[in-house]
């Protein structure tokens, strides 16, 4: 068994631990069948989630944008905590021992079935750590710049199109890592039709500029329709009282040629600096990047 789980629904409130290769969900599972529901995806280190509170407050959010009863958060602690306690050990790693962790809540049942109540439910699910995310996480990604699509800041005006939740609805961005991959990259930076930067297929965007003695770590804004990233919230943070100017865009693709450095952040694979982007070699610090998995550290 390489996976540790536990349900979380109406029945088991406080949660129990559940066989991760029985039947746990029914063939009218709104989460399943329409995507409808939400996640959040953690790493553990040493048996202890990090930046639990930035995720939780993230997953509270996304609950009341698709209209999901609001978590008991003292009760997913608790259940977090019992699930890490007897979860299948970890991959060891320069951190520790690391797992994935998520929190997965569904819409559940429209109606109840055998042994499985109507209504929302909660799975947690912690597994070892893949040995591919920490390869990229010491030795970078190659990344290819695509574009979204549309602007999902236009997306901001109409709340049905959920924007800035964490939902099950990953269609897409598993199908453009397929894409890159089937090319000979790593992942995906997104673009708006202008050429503005997005966001990672599952990831946001760092880059840092060094001039005249200045020191200015960016993102895209934060608030153009684009998914706030935990990571990226704690390295700035954490940059901020250690001298950093912050930038929040906008970006462009030059911007990210011309740089001192970009990162992929994300909250398992932490910090993966783009080694090329389009096939064109980016510079990269990797002091820098030492120095900003040191400012996770501190969360």
């Amino acid at each position: 068994m390489t996976s540790s789980v536990m349900l979380l629904n109406s029945e088991n409130p406080q949660g129990v631990a559940v066989d991760p290769t029985q039947p746990l969900i029914g063939v009218e599972d709104q989460g399943f069948t329409r995507g409808d529901g939400i996640f959040e995806t953690m790493l553990a280190v040493d048996r202890r989630v990090r930046k639990l509170d930035m995720h939780l407050a993230r997953l509270e959010s996304s609950a009341r944008m698709l209209d999901l009863p609001e978590p008991d958060l003292h009760q997913l602690q608790d259940a977090l905590a019992n699930l890490l306690a007897q979860a299948v050990p970890g991959a060891h790693t320069e951190l520790g021992e690391e797992h994935i962790v998520k929190i997965i809540i569904s819409r559940g049942l429209p109606r109840a079935s055998v042994g499985m109540p109507a209504g929302p439910y909660t799975l947690l699910i912690a597994s070892p750590v893949p040995e591919t995310t920490v390869n990229q996480r010491q030795n970078g990604v190659k990344a290819m710049l695509l574009p979204r699509g549309h602007d999902p800041a236009d997306n901001t005006a109409y709340p049905w199109l959920l924007a800035g939740a964490k939902t099950l609805s990953y269609a897409v961005n598993m199908a453009v890592l397929r894409y890159v991959h089937s090319r000979g990259a790593d992942d995906a930076i997104f673009m708006t039709d202008n050429r503005r930067i997005l966001e990672g297929a599952t990831s946001s965007v760092l880059m840092a500029r060094i001039e005249n003695g200045v020191k200015t770590l960016y993102t895209p804004e934060p608030n153009h329709g684009i998914l706030p990233g935990t990571t990226q919230g704690a390295i700035f943070e954490a940059a901020r009282r250690d001298g950093w100017e912050l930038g929040y865009g906008p970006l462009y693709p030059q911007d990210l040629f011309e740089s001192d450095g970009v990162w992929l952040a994300s909250s398992v694979r932490l910090l993966a600096p783009v080694t090329h982007l389009n096939g064109t070699a980016l510079a990269h610090d990797a002091q820098l990047t030492h120095q900003f998995l040191e400012y996770l550290a501190q969360g």
